[in-house]
């Protein structure tokens, strides 16, 4: 009855079910980038700029007025490489949400798993949770990102090689799970030691029933609702802060699509050609934007206190 209740009042929320849709189109798109880049009939790879005649100046700027537009190329063309922007951004996609999911899974489980057993045992398991999480949180998150990028580079890779694209994606994925647990746990552990104390909890113990029960059984089915909203609130986190690393130069590198990549070279080259800026960074925005409204109506669906 509190699933149906939840589903209820985010169906009444009119801002939450538009944003549920354009996220659903996002993932529909970066699942179905391949085809869709089949029926257009473009990769995001090919130089088509430098392979076809008429489409760049000598400098390398899109011949065409408005980035190159045109019934071949619907978005446009990248300057200087002439690559399609339509079949890139389909790609940047999938390349920004399987980080970002990926990551968001991997704090779920190390998020809820940390959180809920230093809430429930107390003692010392909470006092060296409380320092880990007091560690982490001192670090700065970005300037790591800024920094592990060269020293993976120069020690896993050789200098005539580029780096893999499975290790900048992992590489991406293990930091931002390191360091984004802390937070659902901490809400986590504060959620389970008010729960501990409950009735139905005291009660499982009265009647002889394992830690690992209670645990399971008692603590998990009541904690999923600040959990699904931290996913959905972090997910849109890691999409920028993604898509700001690239923009700097040490997120996923060429010649895998990226966001980032595509709005820093827009920025380069924005007095002479701004609509390549525009594609990029009018995705990125209105992705962004969806999924913290989808947030937001998630946790005021889900809040027993919310004004009806």
């Amino acid at each position: 009855m509190a699933a149906i209740s939840v589903v209820g009042a985010f169906r009444r929320d009119r801002v939450g079910v538009v944003s549920l849709c354009v996220v659903g189109l996002f993932v529909l798109l970066a699942l179905a980038a391949p085809l869709a880049a089949v029926l257009y009939g473009k990769n995001p790879t090919e130089h088509y700029g430098q392979n076809q005649a008429g489409l760049l100046s000598p400098e390398g700027l899109p011949l065409l007025p408005n980035g190159g537009i045109s019934a071949q190329h619907w978005f446009g063309i990248e300057p200087g490489l002439g690559r399609d922007v339509l079949a890139q951004l389909l790609y940047g996609i999938r390349t920004s949400l399987l980080i970002a999911f990926a990551s968001a899974a991997v704090v779920a489980v190390v998020g809820v798993g940390v959180g809920v057993t230093a809430g429930y045992l107390s003692g010392l398991a909470d006092r060296t949770f409380t320092f880990v999480c007091n560690v982490l949180l001192a670090f700065p998150t970005l300037l790591l990102l800024l920094t592990l990028g060269p020293v993976i580079q120069t020690r896993f890779v050789g200098p005539d090689q580029n780096e893999p694209a499975w290790m900048q994606f992992t590489v991406l994925i293990l930091v931002f799970s390191a360091f984004g647990w802390v937070p659902l746990a901490m809400v986590l552990r504060t959620l389970v030691r008010s729960l501990r104390e409950r009735e139905f909890v005291e009660a499982a113990r009265a009647l002889g029933a394992s830690r690992r029960h209670i645990v399971l059984r008692e603590l998990l089915p009541n904690v999923w609702a600040p959990v699904l909203v931290h996913l959905t609130l972090a997910v849109p986190a890691i999409v920028t802060t993604e898509a700001a690393l690239s923009f700097l130069g040490v997120g996923i590198s060429e010649p895998i699509p990226d966001w980032g990549r595509m709005i820093s070279r827009g920025s380069e080259v924005f007095y002479d050609d701004p609509t390549y800026m525009v594609f990029p960074g009018v995705s990125l925005l209105v992705f962004v934007l969806a999924f913290n409204l989808l947030g937001d109506a998630v946790r005021d669906a889900i809040d027993p206190h919310r004004v009806r």
